[in-house]
């Protein structure tokens, strides 16, 4: 039954390809029919290394590793992703982490065993600031001290049986305990992208991009579990570290205002697409031929970008199977509700340009273990903010602006002889 649906939902998301894909992927097994209908672009004819720190036990990261239990929470990936982050605030996430998800659960008493585990690692504070870059030194003991008092609000909100408070509390260490990474990250010597990529832009650390939906012409208002809205504001982070060509691609054409005014040109439930200037709405003028970002009077393409969870460098114009990886743990994995992925051609890795798309996790649909994009698209952000509202979004919906509200300044463009060379 399971591979039935999965069959079904392939179906459902492809993206109108060619009719060679339909004969290649029919004589394929169902993941990799899976994979090729899932994110082709919509008119083609789509020991731990010392720089990411040690592998401490993290619950959530655990969780999405065995069983049935995957860690969906887009801000947890995110800190797990940042390099250079010690053994200890990895120890500290870990314990505030599995106290928030038993919070929510309502079981305080694990929570308040996972507290005192954070309590502990807060504790080897001295060996956290150790981490940290002098000019960030200040930051970093402010961010310990709201973890430590946030954490000491929590114990009396558990031990008063007012779990919703401490839960609030928790949330709150937790943000802390984001900006003491980001700290700590803040140190990291971020390699340039391989010589061959010099014509195009990249992004170092993160940035992030605040977009406007508003409904089209046939839409009327969207309606997101029964409460309307005129438009949806979302926010999303995409992150340089792991993939730093394709989140520069992405921030290099908001800031140009590529995306303004484009329409969603898929939803399906699955996912939410758009990016492809050739397929909009009739009388946009688009050229049918080129179905993404033109520079210089040809489409700019970008490479395949995947990494696995530990490594420092991307792997560039290959999948974790071409590596001989296959099944390693992505250091940004599809697990999210609202994750940013770039599209590209079935048999052509580095065919993506300017179309991206928004995953519609459904861990039912993509079990623990069995995720079928990790290592074979790139996964260069997640939504952090109105991540639900995408259920209603429908194909006609229009970005009404995109901007990037922060990060801008990491953004590291080409220089001209690169360009040059490039346009040979």
């Amino acid at each position: 039954a399971r591979e039935k649906r999965q069959a079904t939902v392939a179906d459902a998301m492809r993206l109108t390809p060619p009719p060679s894909t339909f004969a290649g992927a029919a004589a394929r097994s169902l993941s990799a029919a899976a994979l090729a209908a899932l994110l082709s672009v919509s008119s083609i004819t789509p020991s731990v290394p010392p720089a990411f720190g040690p592998a401490a036990a993290q619950a959530k990261e655990l969780a999405s590793g065995s069983g049935s239990r995957v860690n969906k929470d887009p801000i947890s990936l995110l800190r797990l992703a940042l390099p250079r982050v010690s053994k200890e605030a990895r120890e500290l996430q870990a314990g505030l982490e599995e106290c928030q998800d038993n919070l929510a659960r309502l079981n305080g008493q694990v929570a308040s065993s996972a507290l005192q585990k954070a309590k502990v690692a807060a504790g080897k504070s001295g060996a956290m600031l150790k981490s940290v870059p002098p000019a960030k030194a200040a930051e970093a003991q402010a961010a310990l001290d709201t973890i430590n008092a946030a954490m000491d609000e929590v114990g009396a909100k558990i031990a008063a049986s007012r779990q919703g408070e401490a839960l609030a509390a928790t949330e709150r260490a937790l943000g802390a305990v984001t900006q003491l990474q980001e700290a700590m990250a803040s140190g990291y010597a971020q390699p340039s992208p391989p010589k061959e990529f010099a014509s195009l832009p990249y992004l170092k650390g993160r940035a992030t991009v605040d977009l406007v939906l508003q409904p089209g012409k046939e839409h009327g208002q969207f309606d997101v579990e029964g409460k309307l809205y005129k438009q949806l504001e979302v926010k999303m982070v995409v992150d340089g570290y792991t993939s730093p060509i394709t989140a520069g691609n992405f921030v290099d054409l908001v800031r140009r205002g590529f995306y303004n005014g484009m329409h969603i040109q898929r939803s399906d439930g699955f996912v939410v697409q758009t990016g492809d200037p050739s397929n909009e709405l009739e009388g946009s003028g688009a050229d049918a031929k080129k179905n993404g970002y033109v520079e210089g009077g040809k489409v700019r393409k970008i490479p395949l970008e995947v990494m696995v969870r530990g490594d420092k460098d991307p792997i560039y114009s290959a999948t974790f199977d071409d590596d001989g990886r296959g099944g390693y743990a992505a250091a940004m994995p599809f697990n999210s509700y609202g994750a940013l992925g770039m599209a590209r051609e079935e048999y052509d890795p580095d065919s993506a340009s300017s179309q991206w798309f928004w995953l519609l996790f459904d861990s039912d649909l993509t079990p623990a273990g069995k995720n079928l994009l990790d290592g074979r698209y790139a996964c260069f952000g997640y939504t952090v903010d109105g991540a639900r509202l995408l259920s209603d979004v429908k194909e006609g919906d229009i970005i009404a602006s995109a901007k990037v509200s922060s990060g801008e300044s990491n953004l590291v463009l080409p220089t001209a002889p690169a360009l040059a060379v490039a346009a040979e």
